[in-house]
């Protein structure tokens, strides 16, 4: 989760602000600077690797800082190529997920309406567009879930009536804890319910 919009909809007759009635979080998905760097690195490796196989095989010098045409190309070129090939499909993978943004998205709290609606965009076909719409009052509390280790996971949870809990955070790198108790704390007080796994 990047960034949180409490919206004030006006001030009351006498002058004092009206409580904010809608909270908007914006969700961070694929469109990471990690997820850059590393589409960008691979690529260029994969490409040096492709283009020092192909050299190989044609025996003419398609790098800059280096002589490929010296190797041989069974078995040396045409495994440099394969891994070229590989390192290729997989930049196009990370390039894509970039271009579509998958898991980026928002939610919306609106205490006026008593509506809430979770959005993620995720992968092209039938279930690209992933929304959730539920009510204010079937919200029974907002849950913080922490697990240390190897594989850490700090994420966001709405527990609601009749289904089964919501994730709230974004995939992938995990918040700061301080990032993660303020946001839950924020979330669980502008919707008035119980702050879960503190």
């Amino acid at each position: 989760m990047t960034a949180s919009t409490t919206i004030n909809k006006g001030d009351s007759p006498n002058g004092d602000r009206k409580p904010s009635s809608i909270l908007h979080q914006s969700v961070l998905g694929s469109r990471r600077f990690s997820n850059y760097w590393w589409a960008t690195i691979v690529t260029m490796g994969a490409t040096g690797f492709l283009l020092a196989g192909i050299s190989s095989y044609l025996k003419v010098n398609l790098l800059l800082v280096t002589d490929p045409t010296q190797l041989i190309f069974v078995p040396q070129g045409l495994v440099m190529g394969l891994y070229g090939t590989a390192g290729l499909l997989l930049a196009l993978y990370l390039w894509l997920m970039i271009l579509w943004d998958v898991g980026g998205g928002y939610n919306d709290f609106n205490q006026e309406t008593g509506k809430i609606k979770i959005f993620r965009w995720g992968f092209p076909g039938k279930n690209r567009r992933i929304e959730i719409d539920t009510y204010t009052q079937d919200v029974q509390s907002v849950r913080i879930d922490i697990k240390e280790g190897l594989n850490p996971r700090r994420a966001l949870y709405l527990r609601v009536k009749g289904r089964r809990d919501i994730p709230l955070t974004r995939v992938g790198q995990p918040l700061s804890l301080a990032e993660l108790e303020t946001t839950g704390a924020e979330l669980a007080r502008f919707l008035r319910v119980p702050l879960e796994g503190l």
